[in-house]
């Protein structure tokens, strides 16, 4: 779950602390089911919190399950960004984004889940993980190594993509995730203006340790 500074006054820290066990309760219900009905006394329940403080913190069930789908959104971002931050041709990363999102898959299932159950909604939306897809829409356009005119339009194929890319790995895992994930990179690095030959390479470029 992403991370943000802790405040130094107790009554803070312990405040935030509750709210951060209210979005971790929020994300694992949104993972398990995608099920929003749940009650509220559910959630601080699952949160061990008090019933009373879920409003000290939110105003609805709405307005927690957003928050969830932030955080989930923002730690995949941070994952992106410490792994792969080696790479410097946006071509690149994008190939590598898709191969590590197939793989995460299986070693952060509950995040990935609210990807797939809740990401689509989110593609435009201004959270950090789209923030840090423009920026490397926008350096590749700028350099030239995308044709793509249009960043937000790359936006919509590139999150569709990587979305379906989850939903396969969910819903066909005997599917091999990681040659599903490099065929796909390829498809999209061509659709961004890369010649065939240049995105079959670079789809296939070895991947940082990711361990």
């Amino acid at each position: 779950m992403s991370t943000s500074a802790l405040p130094s006054n107790r009554f803070e820290r312990r405040r935030a602390e509750t709210r951060r066990a209210l979005v971790r309760a929020a994300r694992q219900v949104l993972a398990e089911t995608g099920d929003t009905s749940v009650s509220i006394q559910a959630i601080a329940e699952r949160a061990d919190v008090g019933f009373g403080s879920f409003y000290n913190h939110f105003d609805s069930k709405a307005e927690l399950f957003e928050a969830a789908v932030v955080d989930a959104l923002e730690e995949f971002g941070q994952n992106f960004d410490e792994r792969l931050a080696g790479i410097d041709d946006p071509a690149e990363l994008v190939a590598a984004g898709f191969r590590l999102s197939a793989r995460m898959a299986d070693s952060r299932p509950e995040l990935m889940q609210v990807l797939r159950r809740r990401g689509l909604g989110h593609i435009h939306s201004d959270n950090g993980l789209v923030r840090r897809a423009l920026r490397d829409l926008q350096v590749g356009i700028a350099s030239g190594r995308f044709t793509t005119l249009d960043p937000a339009v790359a936006l919509s194929a590139l999150g569709g993509t990587l979305l379906s890319l989850v939903e396969l790995r969910f819903a066909r895992p005997e599917v091999d995730g990681d040659e599903a994930a490099v065929n796909l990179a390829e498809m999209v690095l061509r659709m961004l203006g890369l010649p065939a030959d240049d995105a079959h390479e670079v789809a296939r470029r070895p991947l940082p340790d990711l361990d």
